[in-house]
Parts: C-alpha cells; sequence; structure tokens
C-alpha cells in the first residue's frame, strides 16, 4: 500500500547563505525530537463503561505499552453518547500522539444515526491501528426448523417475513449485520428493535423471535449450552472461538461484518509517532500471551498499520453508508 507523501515547504529566499546552513545543521535534531516519543504519560480513551470490550482492550494494550515504554499509560473512560463524547475529547486534544482513542464502527456509522455528531470520522482523527475483531454470529432459536444458512434463507425467499429478528436497536451491530445480509441475499426479516442487548437476548432465548446477530462474546456460553444455534459467523473465515461454524460468506459470496476495535488520535499526529504506535501495537498482538486474552475475550487480533487502517477505515465507511441508505435508516436525536 503506497504511503502518502509529506508536502515540502516553499521554497524561502534567503540574502544569505548562513541561514541554510544553519537549518541543515538543526534539521537531524528537529527529526529526533519528532522520535523522541513518548517522554510524559499517555492515555487511551474507552467510550463505554468498564466490562465492554472496548474499555478490556484498551486496558491490555496500556499494561503492555506502559511496561514497554516505561511511561504511564492510563485508560480513561468517557461514556454517553455512543462514544461521541470520547472521540469529541479526542477530536480537540493536541495531536501528540499523547491521546488515543480505542473505538470501534461506531465512529463511522454514527454519523448517519444520530443528527448530532459533531465530528468527521475521516478527516478529524488519524488512524494509528487496528487492534482486534470481535465478529458477530447468526444465531437461531433451536425450535426453528433449519439446519444452516442454505435453508434459512431458502425458506426466508420463499415467505417473506417468515423470520423475526432481534437486535439491540436501530443502527446496532447486529441490526447492520441482518440487514447486509437482506440486501445481499434479497430477503426480508420482520425487525425487532430492543432497548439493548439483554433485552433482546431475554426474548430470544425464550422463543418469541426467530434469530439475531449478537457478538460471539456476548452469546458463547449460551451456544455452547444448546440453548441457541450459531449457523454462520459474519467473518470471511472460521473464528477459534466457534470451531465448525461456517462463515456466512460460504452461502452468501461477499457478505462481511467486521466488528473492529482500533486506535486513532485526534487528527494532524505526525506520521513517526503512529507508525511506532502501530508498529508496537503488531508486536504485542503477535505474542502467544496477548493473543490468548484477546481470543479469550471472543475478539480476533488483528494489528495494522496506520495507512492500511485509514483505508480500511474509508472503505467500512462507504460500505455502511449504502447499507443505511438502502435500509432507509433515518438518523435520531
Amino acid at each position: 500500500m503506497n504511503q502518502a507523501e509529506r508536502g515540502t515547504a516553499p521554497v524561502l529566499k534567503m540574502q544569505s547563505g548562513i541561514v541554510a546552513a544553519v537549518l541543515l545543521l538543526c534539521a537531524p535534531a528537529l527529526t529526533h525530537a519528532q522520535i523522541a516519543y513518548p517522554v510524559k504519560p499517555l492515555r487511551i480513551l474507552a467510550g463505554f463503561a468498564p466490562g465492554g470490550f472496548s474499555d478490556t482492550s484498551a486496558r491490555i494494550v496500556a499494561q503492555k505499552l506502559t511496561a514497554t515504554w516505561g511511561q504511564q499509560v492510563v485508560v480513561e473512560n468517557r461514556t454517553g453518547a455512543n462514544g461521541l463524547i470520547a472521540g469529541d475529547v479526542t477530536a480537540k486534544s493536541p495531536p501528540d500522539g499523547y491521546t488515543l482513542y480505542m473505538t470501534s464502527p461506531g465512529l463511522l456509522t454514527n454519523p448517519m444515526l444520530y443528527t448530532k455528531q459533531p465530528r468527521d470520522p475521516l478527516k478529524d482523527f488519524t488512524a494509528v491501528s487496528l487492534v482486534a475483531d470481535i465478529p458477530n454470529v447468526l444465531v437461531i432459536h433451536p425450535s426453528v426448523p433449519v439446519k444452516n444458512v442454505k435453508e434459512l434463507l431458502a425458506i426466508a425467499r420463499s415467505k417473506p417475513g417468515a423470520f423475526t429478528q432481534a437486535t439491540a436497536g436501530m443502527g446496532s451491530p447486529g441490526h447492520l449485520s441482518g440487514e447486509l445480509l437482506q440486501q445481499m441475499a434479497n430477503i426480508k426479516f420482520v425487525h425487532v428493535p430492543y432497548k439493548g442487548t439483554g433485552a433482546a437476548m431475554v426474548d430470544l432465548l425464550s422463543g418469541q423471535i426467530d434469530l439475531s446477530f449478537p457478538s460471539i462474546s456476548s452469546s458463547v456460553t449460551q451456544i455452547k449450552d444448546g440453548k441457541l444455534r450459531a449457523i454462520g459467523v459474519t467473518t470471511v473465515k472460521q473464528v477459534p472461538m466457534l470451531p465448525g461454524v461456517p462463515p456466512i460468506a460460504e452461502s452468501v459470496p461477499g457478505y462481511e461484518v467486521v466488528g473492529w476495535y482500533g486506535l486513532v488520535g485526534p487528527a494532524g499526529i505526525p506520521r513517526e509517532i503512529t507508525q511506532k504506535i502501530s508498529m508496537e501495537i503488531s508486536r504485542m498482538i503477535a505474542t502467544q500471551e496477548i493473543r490468548d486474552r484477546l481470543l479469550r475475550e471472543g475478539a480476533v487480533p488483528i494489528g495494522s498499520t496506520p495507512e492500511a487502517f485509514s483505508a480500511f477505515l474509508a472503505k467500512d465507511q462507504a460500505k455502511w453508508a449504502r447499507v443505511i441508505k438502502t435500509a432507509n435508516i433515518k438518523p435520531s436525536e
């Protein structure tokens, strides 16, 4: 992937060659100053309360960075407004690499779902590194008479609206996962939005609802206990947490939902700093210790360069914009 080239400053007319010589002598020192990072404590913002994966992943990263760099990395939970508050604090911070934000797809979809979104996800932030993916899984109540995705699609095509889908609310990850499948497979579920994942899960487990797209981390226990039947994961490959459960893409080519988590900072962070952070993230994710910790949380370790993460964000934003527009999901307050 091509890296963006840095712009060059205009050539100044100088009356003396001495000034140019002094600037040349200072250049190495300036370059060194840019990469002398970190020299003070850092903070990683989490947009949700302790216990969720945004908080857990931020603490895993903070712990390792503290040990590696010898500078304290603290996690601050700036909760509220589906991550908008933490994002706003991040965007307003100095672009020096000392304020980072462990964010998720809401960074991209919030502007499409809420009228009061103060930040542009691509212009107001600097992409640093992907960290992990929390895959969703298509689960059905055991009473639903299908064994796999192909059988589900066949019934859904012959009987539009035959299946009810529980979600944590309009525009939630599970809702969008279902909308993408419906659009790609030309089927229709009856959407039943709830106020949160817990309420949706209660009715799904009782059999009042047919199917849902929860995260693997929030449903793996019920799946292993036989209370729910997993028939497809939203990733393009099988995942270690649910061995044997095929990707939905095997039945609907091209289907993929990445429930990513990654680090961003305010716009304008120097490339030398983002590279240093991303290299350290990739190094720690490659260790067996961190991979095991993430997998226990129901997450698939990723890691990336800043450039790859930036390109991914642009592509993912365009994808969900199409889904939301096609589904005619209107923004709320």
